[in-house]
């Protein structure tokens, strides 16, 4: 069937809503209307990290890596419970991201709709996840802003309980040991 955009509503096809809910992993992009700069600073960070905070504890996820570019910002983030629904989460998160976005002026507000992809089963194999991972931490390098992500003081890692949680602070391969270990600790079902 031909493209006809009088029935083109302007809104992404999201999957169903069983792809956002329980183990589910999902890549969020989410970016300003017009894509608009100014509003990252270093108080901007802490608002969207403790509102990203509260949207992991408030619907059971993890967020191995996320990532604020001066335009937008990327977000993996992981169910822990069955429960888990991101995208009643991404509403919440977005939510709250907005409000805090309106006290620097009425120019500043995120685009009506995030991106996502929901990862295969292929792509959260420990490898390819890490990979998936590894994307959102290079985009600063990739836009030209730091040659080395640590350096980057804009992306980090939330776990509910586990504030020392950084891929910035040790190496790769010690922080994803740990990543790991509080999945696993911290989901409800069992291994497949």
């Amino acid at each position: 069937m031909p493209y006809d955009p009088k029935s083109h509503s302007g809104r992404l096809k999201r999957l169903p809503p069983e792809n956002y809910r329980g183990a589910a992993w999902v890549h969020w992009s989410m970016a300003l209307e017009n894509r608009k700069t100014g509003w990252l600073t270093e108080t901007m960070h802490s608002r969207i990290r403790e509102s990203l905070l509260h949207t992991l504890h408030r619907y059971h996820l993890i967020c191995p890596v996320y990532c604020l570019m001066p335009d937008h910002g990327h977000f993996l983030l992981g169910g822990l419970k069955s429960t888990s629904d991101q995208r009643k989460a991404i509403r919440f998160f977005r939510k709250e991201w907005n409000l805090q976005l309106e006290k620097l002026g009425a120019d500043f507000h995120l685009q009506k709709q995030p991106h996502d992809h929901v990862l295969t089963k292929t792509e959260t194999a420990r490898g390819a996840f890490e990979q998936v991972s590894h994307y959102i931490l290079q985009n600063p390098r990739r836009a030209g802003l730091d040659e080395d992500f640590r350096e980057w003081p804009f992306l980090g890692s939330l776990a509910v309980g586990y504030p020392d949680l950084d891929p910035r602070v040790e190496a790769l391969a010690a922080f994803w040991e740990k990543f790991w270990r509080i999945y696993q600790i911290e989901r409800d079902w069992e291994s497949t």
